[in-house]
């Protein structure tokens, strides 16, 4: 029980993050390449973390953890590439940033749907964000936006991670459950 608790504060911790740091690129554009590759470097490595935790917890429903395991591995790899070698990142950074976003918009729509056939009734919820960050995370890879330059792809990358974040905060505020939590009435 207690590692589902921290688990579960690890992931909306990181999700919070997620919200935090997408606000401060859509306010803050100009931010210098460097602390925007180091500060996400951070953010990537914690939510990495909490990912494999949470994919190692004892989740109840284990929908907002069932595909944690590989995406925490590889957020773990390139946060600490982030931090490494940010000079050499930067140039891929939307490219991997975007992959990975867009994997995650899609996992979260199984996870919905999974959501449905447990009986909770705002899957769609999750499935309507998750197709947003989707969206999203598609455009970061696809770079639309290459006219606006470097502002351009930070401000879209801003609006990628608040919609991330918002999508596992719900995720995990909306389907993590211990079976404590189940037993009482809602």
């Amino acid at each position: 029980m207690r590692r589902i608790r921290l688990a579960k504060s690890g992931y909306i911790f990181s999700s919070a993050a997620f919200c935090i740091a997408g606000l401060l690129l859509l306010l803050h554009p100009e931010i210098s390449a460097e602390v925007l590759c180091k500060g996400l470097g951070i953010l990537f490595l914690v939510w990495g973390v909490f990912k494999i935790c949470g994919y190692l917890s004892g989740d109840l429903y284990r929908l907002a953890f069932q595909f944690d395991l590989a995406c925490g591995i590889l957020a773990v790899v390139l946060g600490f590439l982030m931090l490494v070698r940010s000079g050499g990142v930067l140039r891929f950074l939307n490219l991997v940033i975007g992959i990975l976003v867009l994997t995650d918009g899609l996992l979260k729509i199984q996870t919905a749907l999974d959501a449905r056939r447990f009986g909770l009734e705002r899957w769609w919820m999750i499935a309507g964000t998750a197709a947003l960050a989707s969206i999203f995370g598609f455009l970061i890879v696809a770079d639309p936006f290459w006219s606006y330059g470097i502002t351009g792809a930070v401000l879209l990358l801003g609006a990628a991670l608040l919609v991330e974040g918002g999508l596992n905060l719900y995720v995990a505020l909306y389907t993590i459950r211990t079976e404590r939590q189940e037993r009482r009435p809602r």
